[in-house]
C-alpha cells in the first residue's frame, strides 16, 4: 500500500528530471576539469546522450541505477507498490537503452555508460580510458 495519495505520488514523480541531476553534474564536472569539452543531450542522436564528444565520436550516458536496472543494490531494489508497472517500465528502459546503443555503435559512435553508484575516482579512470583511446 502506498503511503501517499495518488495526487501526491504523481507530484513527486513529476519532479524527477532526466537532465541536470547530481550524478550527471558530477560526470560533467570531472570531464570538464580533465580538459574535455562536450555538448549536452544531443537531440539528433538516439537516446539523447548526456555528453557528446563529436570530434572524438564518443558518447556518455549517465544512468540512474534504479531507472535503468543496474546490477547494484539500488538497481535490484523492488518497489513496494505497483510492482508490475515498475518492473515492466524498467525492463522497457533496458530494452530501449540497448537499442539506442546498437544504433549509435552502428553509426560509428563509441558509447560509455556511467552509473549513478560509481564514485569519483572510478569515474575519472573510466573517462580517462574512454576518451583518450
Amino acid at each position: 500500500m502506498d503511503k501517499l495519495s495518488p495526487e501526491k505520488r504523481s507530484e513527486n514523480m513529476r519532479r524527477i528530471r532526466s537532465k541536470g541531476m547530481k550524478p550527471e553534474l558530477l560526470v560533467r564536472s570531472i570531464a570538464h576539469r580533465m580538459g574535455y569539452r562536450f555538448r549536452l543531450h544531443a537531440r539528433d542522436l538516439p537516446g539523447r546522450p548526456d555528453l557528446v564528444f563529436r570530434s572524438r565520436r564518443k558518447i556518455i550516458f549517465v544512468n540512474g541505477c534504479f531507472w535503468h536496472g543496474h546490477s547494484c543494490k539500488e538497481g535490484r531494489r523492488v518497489p513496494k507498490s505497483n510492482v508490475d508497472y515498475w518492473m515492466q517500465k524498467i525492463a522497457k528502459n533496458k530494452v530501449r537503452d540497448a537499442k539506442n546503443r546498437r544504433k549509435l555503435k552502428a553509426d560509428g559512435w563509441s558509447v560509455l555508460t556511467i552509473w549513478e553508484c560509481e564514485k569519483e575516482p572510478e569515474i575519472r579512470q573510466k573517462l580517462r580510458s574512454f576518451l583518450s583511446a
